[in-house]
């Protein structure tokens, strides 16, 4: 009983994550080009034929630029609400296109996907939780701040993508303008450190193995900071960077993993590990 998850990549010059068992698996945004996107599944020993659909958290283009040429090169289709599909201007035809309904299941072969909202600078942006094989994962990015629907999910997952975007002091000292840096800080922008740990530890399930903090921001973070900053409160899980400039391990998560267990880590033999991490 268990899932396979990677991020292919973590940050605003794209997202892309990988959540599939041994037959089928899906893409939570397609933010890479379709060309960079099969380098690092092939790269990560992940087969492009098992993905069956796309999932688009919202239109922004770190998380669409490869999404319609990978669903017609590979007629896979694209999942998303109404109006990120409007704000994203897609060009597709009707057959790859499918609309979400907020805490519908989609059932992807022995995969179920549920869409749930969240606070951002877009049009009916969504989060998601994949369930399969006992496991449950989650994916939350670009979120402006922790509300219900964030909080109840959370607490249901195995391992999750788990937005951590700039530090405060880094944001406030750094040297982006006011509209810029009130925006990031807003109620519709992104997850500061300090929010997404207050998330970790309020609502932390027992059963959360692996959290690969997400969506760090170049200029406003850093990945050693961050780290460090879970590691004082990890009560067993793993804890973990999706980098922006390579995709990460393929972790193997399993039922039998919890808060206090020997976790593994499962990194194929195609995979490459000598390269920039952050």
């Amino acid at each position: 009983m268990s899932l396979f998850i990677s991020s292919l990549n973590s940050g605003s010059n794209g997202n892309c994550y990988y959540v599939g068992n041994q037959h089928e698996a899906v893409l939570i945004d397609a933010g890479l080009t379709c060309r960079e996107t099969e380098s690092r599944l092939s790269r990560s020993g992940l087969d492009i034929s098992k993905i069956k659909a796309i999932f688009i958290s919202h239109e922004h283009s770190d998380h669409t630029r490869g999404a319609e040429v990978i669903a017609r090169k590979y007629n896979i289709p694209i999942y998303l609400s109404p109006g990120s599909y409007k704000g994203g201007r897609f060009q597709l035809t009707n057959d790859l296109v499918r609309f979400l309904d907020t805490y519908s299941a989609v059932e992807i072969g022995d995969l179920s996907i549920c869409a749930f909202p969240k606070h951002h600078d877009a049009s009916e942006p969504q989060s998601f939780t994949i369930t399969g094989n006992g496991i449950t994962i989650g994916v939350f990015t670009d979120i402006g701040k922790v509300c219900k629907h964030v909080a109840q999910n959370f607490k249901l997952c195995n391992a999750a993508f788990l937005e951590a975007n700039y530090d405060e002091q880094m944001l406030e000292k750094g040297g982006y303008p006011k509209h810029l840096k009130d925006r990031i800080r807003s109620d519709h922008g992104h997850l500061s450190n300090r929010q997404a740990l207050e998330l970790f530890i309020q609502h932390k399930g027992k059963s959360l193995s692996h959290l690969l903090l997400s969506h760090l921001s170049q200029d406003n973070n850093n990945p050693h900071l961050v780290k460090e900053l879970f590691n004082r409160h990890t009560q067993g899980t793993l804890i973990s960077i999706a980098s922006r400039h390579v995709e990460s391990p393929v972790y193997h998560i399993t039922e039998a993993m919890g808060a206090n267990t020997n976790n593994k880590v499962f990194v194929p033999a195609a995979k490459v590990v000598q390269m920039k991490l952050f």
